[in-house]
């Protein structure tokens, strides 16, 4: 039966038609122009630019807005808030980790992408079944990019994970993961129990070396190519490393590779010595800095020491205290080990990153991904 609008208009409030009217006509402009545009120098890693000198940069996160606990905006509230995310990802990693640590699974809910990020990005479980993967419980999405359309018809940016989705207004909060950490880590508080909203991973009293690390851990370590970009001494470690994997394994030249990945080992080498005799970068707790750079070292054998061309050295045989570290966050701390896997990990990287890999082949090694405690 077809109804006019008139007769559904009988049984609506007129605000409520209003939106959902307005609602409607987003959705189809969205779904109208993602299907018309060319969209795949957005989604396909093999259509990306590098730099004239053959390096890579990454460009930064496109929504940036804020959850606050009273914020007239978005505010923090039960279930108005759904996260979607790739295991594969470091990017996204980090908020899977973070919101398990605050115990926010009951209040944000989330959505896991297929590791399959062809021409059209990273698609959902409706188009590419593959294990472990999602569909869209929201939207019945076939890709990221539908999301992106549907909060803004005329996107064009990257279609990045992780993305922070605000089921109310229908639109991305943000897709930067950096600042997606630092929400989950406090804005929810006030109604979480008091053993989670008391872990805080960027306590007061250690934010300047946090940041100091994690600055210096991206440029050199930590750089992703699927989602957003990520202080002196620490901060520039952090860059050297989160960056550098990316950089040298994109590089179009020897020079702009040789350029990133000693660097890279350099910053490695630093973090070795940081760790030494410590379970923790900074100070004696977890904190958003350890996160931020197992989601990079963990990958590092089983992907980046191959696929990125990042061979000096090993986690496992190279950097002692660092693969230490990486082993105990692991094994004795569900939310990082839950929050891996190499399945995932693995076929994203060799599959999706033709440029790197054009044969799609997937390494059966290292054995073990990782090494028992």
């Amino acid at each position: 039966m077809v109804l006019s609008l008139q007769h559904i208009s009988r049984r609506i409030q007129p605000t409520t038609l209003f939106h959902q009217c307005c609602y409607f006509r987003t959705s189809l402009q969205a779904a109208a122009m993602s299907s018309a545009r060319d969209t795949t120098h957005q989604s396909d890693i093999g259509k990306m630019k590098l730099e004239n000198d053959g390096s890579f940069k990454r460009v930064p996160s496109a929504f940036r807005s804020w959850i606050h606990p009273k914020d007239s905006q978005f505010p923090a509230e039960r279930d108005r808030y759904h996260l979607y995310v790739s295991y594969a990802c470091p990017w996204a990693t980090r908020t899977l980790i973070t919101r398990k640590l605050k115990g926010l699974e009951d209040i944000i809910p989330v959505t896991v992408v297929s590791p399959h990020m062809g021409e059209n990005g990273w698609p959902f479980a409706s188009v590419d079944p593959f294990p472990g993967a999602d569909t869209d419980p929201l939207y019945d999405s076939n890709y990221v990019r539908d999301l992106y359309f549907k909060a803004d018809p005329n996107y064009g940016g990257r279609f990045t994970v992780p993305v922070l989705w605000d089921k109310k207004q229908n639109t991305v909060v943000n897709n930067e993961s950096s600042e997606i950490i630092r929400m989950l880590n406090s804005a929810f508080n006030h109604i979480l129990p008091p053993e989670k909203a008391a872990v805080d991973i960027y306590p007061q009293g250690l934010q300047k070396q946090i940041d100091e690390v994690n600055s210096w851990v991206y440029d050199t370590v930590n750089s992703e190519t699927s989602t957003s970009i990520i202080v002196l001494s620490l901060t520039r470690v952090g860059k050297n490393l989160a960056d550098g994997v990316y950089r040298a394994g994109f590089a179009g030249s020897q020079e702009a590779y040789e350029a990133a990945v000693y660097p890279l080992f350099e910053s490695l080498d630093r973090l070795e010595k940081m760790l030494t005799g410590k379970d923790y970068l900074v100070g004696d707790r977890l904190t958003e800095a350890d996160i931020r750079l197992f989601v990079t070292v963990v990958r590092f054998d089983p992907v980046y020491f191959s696929h990125f061309k990042c061979n000096l050295r090993d986690i496992r045989h190279g950097y002692p205290a660092i693969n230490r570290w990486m082993k105990k966050l692991y094994w004795t701390n569900e939310a990082f080990r839950l929050s891996t896997n190499f399945q995932h990990i693995k076929v994203h990287y060799y599959w999706s990153q033709t440029k790197v890999n054009p044969t799609r082949v997937v390494p059966v090694g290292p054995i073990p991904d990782i090494e028992a405690l």
